[in-house]
């Protein structure tokens, strides 16, 4: 099953099992291929020295308390063979439990100086505050080179057809000519941290080279020989290393080790993608144990990104949630960040942000699905060349702000269904402003969006999820402390969401398409049948 060769080895044996590790080390080393140990032993002592394990299993510990120890049968052969005599072995046991209590190293291997060449400087990523306001720029006609080097292909090459038109509409994307697209903006981040900043990109998740839906592309395969080519590794000579893998099957244990990654290599973008956000659920000891407290727990930082495609589109209960609810509750102490991208240039900028910026903490993405490729999803080049990563999207449309009485909050994929249906309906007195990082939430630049609409009457956050998820239980308090005391005629703060729910989605097509209407008109402040005209 595990494609790996297994050494039964009996505990009670020290040269036994010392040949075995000696062997299983040799072939790691010779091959580079796992190798299992399974040592067959037992507790003498239960599950701690503390323990009493004849509690639950006396019949059992009858017979191992009757056992003579590992020692005392090591001991009896060498006897036995004539290597030592009783005396001998004697003075061993007095001289090692001596030792013992005088504290010294009873290993005569034992490695006492480190490996000097297997150190990290973590100085420079340390002692720094949680600052959002950090310049991603790049030189618009780098970006350009870049778009125009990832559409080269080797001499004789020939793509998919599908592949193909991405390939060729990508270009015109990079290079100015049609509105950038997320996967061509993600792209475009990834080149210009492999070769303008110097920094390892590597990502690590199922279907991560093509992407779960298809939007990536970073790996091009050759349809008549199945040859794969990767166009972020061609950029220039002295570009650093960019590196895709396609992992088995066990979130946990992938993300587990991307975690160690990225705990050792600090200039670099460490980035696990979950095939749908809902599959993180089994990882979720590895995030509760490491990504959230290991800061705290052990002061070891790390800049692992977490991409999670997260979105209600009516896919059912298994295909719609990442669980934002949950990342949210584990904040605390500045440990990690949680964002909501809406456009392409802010997933560029974010994942600019992560890499370039002197602060290592774990990014939590919340990606979206539909918006890969929505009409309204777009950014032109200029936005990536000379923007940044907003905490907060202002409202995008030309309202008068004197007319606006109804400031509507959200993130995600919610806001589009919200702007199309506003727009459709000419509700000039709602403004939708988009929270794209919730933690650390960005108090500063929520208030000053509220300062702008001097009439407003209500404020209101709406969320695709059910009540009790999503990110309202975390917002509400923040809410109630930067609106009630505002000094606005605006309401206190009130949620519009789907019906609280056991399940993250609903698995009916219709029950969905119903409450996405309900929670629209919610969130506009109208009736569904003014919806439905």
């Amino acid at each position: 099953m595990v494609h790996a060769p297994i050494l039964h080895v009996n505990g009670d044996d020290p040269e036994a099992v010392v040949f075995a590790a000696q062997l299983a080390l040799d072939y790691r080393h010779k091959f580079d291929k796992d190798i299992i140990i399974d040592l067959f032993c037992y507790r003498r002592n239960g599950h701690n020295e503390a323990d009493e394990p004849s509690a639950t299993q006396p019949l059992m510990y009858a017979v191992i308390k009757k056992l003579p120890t590992t020692r005392t049968l090591y001991a009896q052969k060498l006897i036995a063979e004539g290597i030592l005599n009783a005396e001998e072995e004697k003075q061993y046991e007095d001289d090692y439990r001596e030792s013992l209590d005088r504290g010294d190293y009873v290993v005569s291997s034992l490695v006492q100086e480190p490996n000097e060449q297997l150190f990290v400087d973590w100085k420079p990523y340390l002692g720094h505050d949680l600052v959002d306001d950090w310049d991603t720029s790049v030189d618009i006609e780098k970006l350009k080179g870049y778009g125009r080097r990832m559409a080269e292909m080797p001499e004789g090459y020939k793509l998919q057809r599908q592949v193909q038109k991405v390939v060729e509409q990508r270009l015109a994307m990079q290079t100015g000519e049609e509105p950038l697209n997320w996967g061509a903006a993600e792209t475009l981040a990834y080149a210009s941290l492999v070769d303008n900043d110097g920094v390892l990109v590597r990502i690590t998740g199922e279907d991560v080279g093509r992407g779960t839906f298809s939007h990536r592309h970073s790996e091009i395969y050759n349809v008549n020989d199945g040859s794969m080519y990767v166009p972020l590794s061609h950029l220039s000579e002295n570009q650093a290393r960019f590196a895709t893998y396609n992992s088995l099957l066990s979130e946990e244990a992938v993300l587990a080790f991307e975690y160690g990654y990225a705990t050792t290599v600090p200039n670099a973008l460490i980035v696990w993608e979950a095939q749908f956000g809902d599959f993180v659920n089994g990882a979720q000891v590895v995030i509760d144990q490491f990504i959230s407290s290991g800061e705290t727990k052990w002061q070891r930082v790390c800049g692992l990104t977490m991409l999670l495609p997260h979105g209600f589109e009516g896919q059912g209960p298994e295909h719609s949630s990442a669980r934002l609810e949950r990342f949210l509750q584990l904040c605390a102490e500045d440990n990690m960040q949680v964002i909501t991208p809406t456009t392409p240039a802010q997933i560029y900028h974010a994942l600019r942000r992560q890499a370039v910026r002197p602060i290592r903490k774990p990014l939590i993405v919340m990606s979206p699905k539909s918006l890969l490729r929505h009409k309204l999803a777009t950014s032109n080049l200029e936005e990536l060349a000379n923007g940044k990563f907003e905490t907060v999207l202002p409202e995008m449309d030309d309202h008068n702000a004197d007319k606006v009485t109804r400031m509507v909050l959200c993130g995600g994929k919610v806001y589009y269904d919200l702007l199309e249906q506003r727009r459709a309906l000419g509700l000039d007195h709602v403004a939708i402003v988009r929270i794209e990082q919730l933690y650390p939430l960005p108090e500063t630049r929520l208030i000053a969006e509220i300062e702008k609409y001097s009439n407003l009457a209500e404020i209101v956050w709406t969320q695709e999820e059910p009540l009790n998820q999503g990110a309202w239980y975390y917002l509400a308090p923040h809410m109630f402390r930067i609106v009630v005391p505002h000094p606005t005629k605006a309401k206190v703060m009130e949620p519009v969401a789907r019906p609280p729910s056991a399940a993250p989605a609903t698995g009916s097509p219709k029950l969905h398409a119903q409450q996405q209407q309900a929670l629209i008109a919610g969130g506009l402040g109208i009736s569904v049948d003014e919806l439905a005209q």
